[in-house]
Parts: C-alpha cells; sequence; structure tokens
C-alpha cells in the first residue's frame, strides 16, 4: 500500500515506516560485517523506538545501545537480547542502574568517575558485577553541526584521554566492576570518512599505550555517527555501509580475540520513515506563498532544532499530474516563529487537503515528538 492511498482514511499527521527498506539496509550491513567476526553492530534506540521497527532490527539481529532505563525496557520488550545491550549516557540515574544489572545487560559505558562509584556502590549493594567501558573523548573533530558534535574537549561528553589509565587503573580496584574496554562517539551525520580515518587513529594511539601498561582490552566500541543524504533520498536509500565498516577494517589494530562495536542509529532507519502532513491553507502573504501544514514541531522537531531539512513532496500533486509550481514556505501550526519545515521552496502548485510527505524523517522524528500546544503524539504505519 502506497503512503498516498493510505493517506486518504489515515489521521494525519502520522508516521509512515517502509519496512522493505528498512530490510534491505539491515541486509547491507550485514553483508558489509560478514566477513568481519569481530565486528559488533547495536542499533541506537534514541534514533528510533517505535516498537515494530525495534522488533524488525532484533530480528535481525542487531544489539540495542540504550541511553535510558526506559530504552533498554523498551528494548528488551521488543525482541533485543540483553547480553547485547550496551548503556551509555553521561547522567545514568540509580533506578536505571539497577535496572540495568537486574536486566543482564553487557556493557554500561562509562563517562566518569563520579558515575563509575555509583555503579560499583549499587553493584556491590545487588551482589552483582557491573562491566564496564570508559567512554574517552578523543578530541576529534566531526566536522558535523555542533549541537551534535560530541567529541572535542569541550564537550560534555566522556573522559578526557590524560585521565584514561588513572580511571582504569581505579577500576581494577572496584569489586562490584569488571574492565572490558573502551567507548568512543565522536558525533552524528558524518557524511564523509575523514573523521572515522582519524578516529582510528588516536584509538590505536590510546591503545598502543595501554599495552604498554599491560593493559589488553576486551571490547573496543566506536559509537556511531555514520550520516545519510537528506537532499537526495531517493538517490541514497542506503548509506554506504561498505566504505563505513571497510575504515576501520582498514586502519584500525585489534587484537586476537578482541570485538570491535558499533552504534549506529540514523544510518539504519532515517531513509526508512516519513513524517506525512495534510495541506490545512494556502496561505498568500505580502511577498510569499505559506503551506501551512497539519504537522508540526511537536511532530518533527529537527528543522526547529538543528535547521535540518527534510525533502517534501506533494503526493496529491503527482496522483493529479500537476504541472504548474509555486514557490513556498511550508508551515506548521505551533505558536512558534521556528515552526517551519523550508523557506523558499518550488513545489508542484498546492491546494488544501494535498498530502505532503517528510522524506527521511525516521530517525529522530517520531521519537522526539512532544504535546506542545496540548497536540496530541503523531500515530504511526508500518508496512
Amino acid at each position: 500500500m502506497t503512503i498516498s492511498s493510505h493517506s486518504e482514511n489515515q489521521h494525519t499527521p502520522y508516521y509512515h515506516y517502509d519496512s522493505g527498506l528498512l530490510a534491505q539496509t539491515l541486509d547491507s550491513i550485514r553483508r558489509a560485517v560478514a566477513d568481519a567476526p569481530a565486528f559488533r553492530v547495536h542499533f541506537a534506540v534514541k534514533a528510533c523506538a517505535t516498537p515494530a521497527v525495534l522488533r524488525q532490527i532484533a530480528a535481525a539481529g542487531l544489539g540495542a545501545d540504550c541511553v535510558s532505563g526506559g530504552e533498554i525496557i523498551r528494548a528488551v520488550e521488543q525482541g533485543f537480547d540483553p547480553s547485547k545491550v550496551v548503556f551509555a549516557g553521561v547522567g545514568k540515574s540509580d533506578w536505571e542502574i539497577r535496572e540495568a544489572l537486574t536486566r543482564g545487560i553487557a556493557t554500561f559505558n562509562v563517562e566518569s568517575l563520579e558515575e563509575l562509584e555509583v555503579i560499583n556502590d549499587i553493584a556491590i549493594a545487588m551482589g552483582a558485577v557491573a562491566s564496564v567501558a570508559f567512554r574517552i573523548n578523543p578530541n576529534v573533530d566531526a566536522h558535523t553541526h555542533e549541537k551534535i558534535t560530541t567529541g572535542l574537549n569541550e564537550n560534555k561528553f566522556g573522559i578526557a584521554m590524560e585521565d584514561m589509565l588513572p580511571a582504569i587503573r581505579k577500576a581494577q580496584e572496584m569489586s562490584g566492576i569488571r574492565f572490558v574496554g573502551l567507548h568512543f562517539h565522536i558525533g552524528s551525520q558524518i557524511t564523509s570518512f575523514e573523521p572515522f580515518e582519524a578516529l582510528c587513529h588516536r584509538i590505536n594511539e590510546l591503545t598502543d599505550a595501554l599495552r604498554n601498561e599491560n593493559i589488553h582490552l576486551q571490547s573496543i566500541n566506536v559509537g556511531g555517527g555514520l550520516g545519510i543524504d537528506y537532499e537526495h533520498p531517493e538517490d541514497h536509500p542506503i548509506p554506504d555501509f561498505e566504505g563505513y565498516f571497510g575504515t576501520f577494517k582498514r586502519l584500525l589494530r585489534l587484537e586476537p580475540g578482541q570485538e570491535l562495536h558499533f552504534e549506529l542509529g540514523r544510518a539504519v532507519v532515517a531513509q526508512s520513515g516519513s513524517l506525512v502532513t495534510r495541506v490545512l491553507y494556502v496561505k498568500k502573504g505580502v511577498q510569499k506563498r505559506f503551506i501551512i501544514v497539519d504537522a508540526g514541531m511537536t511532530d518533527l522537531v529537527r528543522p526547529a532544532m538543528y535547521g535540518s531539512f527534510h525533502k517534501p513532496e506533494n503526493l496529491s500533486a503527482a496522483e493529479r499530474h500537476e504541472e504548474l509550481t509555486d514557490t513556498y514556505d511550508i508551515v506548521g501550526p505551533i505558536c512558534e516563529s521556528s515552526d517551519v519545515f523550508v523557506k523558499g521552496y518550488v513545489l508542484p502548485r498546492t491546494q488544501r487537503g494535498d498530502i505532503i510527505v517528510f522524506k527521511s524523517a525516521g530517525a529522530y522524528g517520531e521519537i522526539m515528538a512532544c504535546q506542545y500546544n496540548c497536540r496530541p503524539l503523531p500515530g504511526s504505519v508500518f508496512e
């Protein structure tokens, strides 16, 4: 069933997920790592926690990267093996730590010595031992948007490189902790391989230094960050996983028996999801025309938050073979001036009731929706 035919009877706005494209994406990942038995791929649940999407990803054998107790619960409930769950996040609360230990997750990605001490205390009180990897800030510039850069010294994430060895020594002394490795994540929506190459070189430097201290790592986690093509989603529906994983195959020096973990989110689901909305009004302003749709920043906040672009398409105009075009600002109904999807965009001539979709919205779309202005949350269709 196409989005356009389904929308005639579906209350808008809503998210539409293409299970076929998601299956192709997951198969592309599988093929890209088939010759690398040490590679372990996790899905970053923060990108999309829609149950049907999670079930398909879990069935494909991926692990889960979670940043909250709620995400851990959701992931396990939707079929992810707890032994493939890693728990990241700069602010883990006590109940979340207990939940993770009770569920028997694989690893805590620890971001501070203060956090390490709390995990140790809780684990001892529960009669458990927590496996931990230290998130190290490698001071690698991802060359992406400042709000999604995470690997520089000025960011709130991780432990400084100069504090790495003392942190490991401290962890090795704790009875509730088992130190297993290092974790890195330099940012999101990275569209070239150079930052990943720089990360590989930095990790090699750090692991060499640890080896000189007789510290051998069971696992290395390089995070995620691989970007997608928002401008031309039809031309590039699946990211270059061969090039991405190939960068690490080529440059990262792994020891025998060492595991290499990845935490991909956007690259897995973004192109599979679209936000479907209906035109409420076409308003003629003094100097421009506005398309006012029933979706707003409450349904897809990325344009307002990051200045992100999601390619719009008027499905109704395509069905009626509309040949005339106009230039529009596409805006939502929220009482905020920032509730704008795109400005000065050329579309087929649009009319009230037309169905418009915003492409590449499967990641950080539905999951970030809110109820500002007392609006209901968008629904979802998975087919």
